[in-house]
């Protein structure tokens, strides 16, 4: 297993969660959390979006609920200054089947390719010391808020499209891509509202 804390776009992060053990028979969370690195804030959130909301791994019961405690312990240990994250192990030591893992992946490559096409360093104040901040609020708020989520239809695919738009923002230094996972969050939260009232 190699670590690779320099990826820069999402074809970057794929390849790093791909790679890994590539003869192992499952691969848990730590796994994962080791080839993108524990100190890095923008690949973990982007790891927890794309694994919510790719197809096979994230419609897993209680796979949305696993990555928003993630998400949740996270982006607490971020505002409280942490410089590395730690995460428990019964968070570390869950695991899905490689070859669930691989099929999920492997329907991500086509869109994360079209996806890279599009950033680009744009408005890079946002990325810098306090938007990183607002953006732990925010996913933090986006953690509070998927566990229910799971029971309502189409909703926790909103919150991890969200949270990838997030780590994206912050990997790419794109604030473009942070402003649309805010507004994206803001729908999905009025779309939640609309089906519960």
């Amino acid at each position: 297993m190699h670590n690779r804390n320099e990826d820069s776009n999402l074809m970057d992060l794929i390849d790093s969660i791909e790679n890994m053990e590539q003869d192992a028979p499952r691969i848990s969370v730590d796994d994962v959390v080791y080839a993108v690195g524990r100190r890095s804030f923008g690949p973990l959130l982007l790891e927890a979006g794309l694994i919510t909301l790719t197809p096979i791994i994230g419609d897993i019961p209680g796979m949305p609920t696993l990555m928003a405690a993630l998400v949740l312990l996270v982006s607490v240990q971020l505002l409280a200054g942490s410089e590395a994250f730690w995460l428990p192990k019964w968070l570390l030591n869950r695991s899905i089947s490689r070859q669930k893992f691989d099929k999920g992946i492997h329907y991500m490559k086509k869109p994360a390719r079209w996806v890279d096409g599009l950033l680009k360093v744009r408005l890079p104040w946002l990325t810098g010391y306090i938007g990183i901040r607002v953006t732990a609020v925010v996913c933090l708020l986006i953690a509070l808020a998927m566990p229910p989520m799971e029971f309502i239809p189409f909703s926790a695919n909103g919150a991890g499209l969200a949270l990838s738009l997030l780590g994206l923002g912050l990997v790419a230094r794109d604030g473009v891509a942070l402003l649309l996972g805010f507004a994206l969050f803001g729908a999905t939260c009025t779309f939640i509202a609309m089906n519960l009232l």
